[in-house]
């Protein structure tokens, strides 16, 4: 999937750049070895970003592409986000063993076990189908998907929408989870360019990436974890929605088992005119993300639309949960 994920974007940029050589590097990352045990349990930030991160540093590379939603909030000093690529459907999917082909996850049977690597897909489908288990899972989805045809351990997974559709194996999609169902994760869907923050050749050429509404929701959703202090080891979730200038963003918190969780909505207007900001201040960043081309207002706006989320849940009790959450998971 990474790879698919890299062939894409640098597709997307020998479109715009027909003169210009692009070699891609093959990489893994911590996350990519450790199999053996769940990615809220290995208490590392950046899992699957520190090597890529390192070769970045060190000049061995110029551009690195990610999964948005495994870049921290915080990215470390001297690297940005340059292009946030069009969101695929961010939703989350069900994918059932050939056995449960047509079923729907209200229709399994009582204890049938459901497959899952996320504390947040597992405290919100725990609290909507308390009749299932749900067990950790690891993998890339070649591998999770064998596990779920080849053994009789899992009745179904969930894994995201967007990354079966980009290895082409959307047929295997057997239930959509819609937001009423599921949340979905920060920047799911959507792919991260990271690049030198100093870079300026290089930042303006994949900038051209950028896609207006995806870099929008995702601050808001970026700003939103942050302000929480949210990562991989709680269950936070998030739903956006860009309509007529207006975002829309909606947040929750929950409990390891989903029986506690707070949820809200707010919205901020997004509709403000492209300013030419030349001088020191085009190359703010908000939440790492860094678009000259998005108008700088508009990000603003999007990311105190986040932090404003998250303080009111943070006021009606959403540390509590999550530091209950935290200490059950390290436990």
């Amino acid at each position: 999937l990474a790879r698919i994920q890299t062939d894409s974007v640098v597709m997307m940029l020998r479109e715009l750049y027909p003169d210009l050589c692009f070699e891609i590097v093959a990489m893994s990352t911590t996350g990519d070895k450790i199999l053996d045990t769940a990615l809220s349990k290995i208490g590392e930030k950046s899992l699957f970003t520190k090597e890529l991160e390192n070769a970045l540093e060190r000049n061995e590379v110029d551009l690195v592409v990610h999964s948005l939603k495994d870049l921290p909030t915080s990215l470390p000093p001297g690297f940005t986000i340059g292009a946030v690529c069009k969101r695929e459907n961010p939703l989350d999917a069900v994918v059932f063993h050939p056995k449960n082909c047509g079923k729907t996850l209200s229709l399994l049977p009582e204890k049938s076990v459901i497959g899952t690597s996320s504390l947040r897909r597992a405290a919100q489908l725990k609290k909507k189908f308390p009749h299932l288990e749900f067990r950790d899972i690891r993998g890339n989805l070649n591998t999770r998907l064998k596990k779920l045809d080849e053994k009789e351990d899992f009745s179904a997974i969930v894994l995201a929408a967007a990354g079966l559709k980009r290895m082409g194996w959307e047929d295997r999609i057997g239930q959509l989870l819609g937001p009423e169902d599921c949340l979905y994760a920060v920047g799911q869907g959507a792919l991260a360019v990271e690049v030198r923050a100093k870079d300026q050749e290089i930042l303006n050429m994949v900038s051209a990436l950028h896609d207006a509404d995806t870099v929008l929701c995702c601050i808001a959703e970026r700003a939103f974890m942050k302000r929480l202090e949210g990562g991989c080891s709680v269950p936070v979730a998030v739903n956006t929605l860009l309509k007529d200038g207006q975002l829309y963003l909606t947040g929750a918190v929950y409990s390891l088992d989903g029986s506690d969780s707070l949820k809200e909505t707010m919205q901020t207007s997004v509709t403000y005119p492209h300013q030419n900001e030349d001088g020191p201040n085009d190359d703010v960043q908000h939440v790492g993300i860094t678009a000259k081309n998005v108008p700088g207002q508009a990000q603003e706006a999007a990311e105190n639309l986040g932090v404003e989320l998250a303080s009111l849940l943070l006021s009606k009790g959403a540390k509590h949960i999550l530091s209950v959450a935290r200490q059950l998971n390290d436990a």
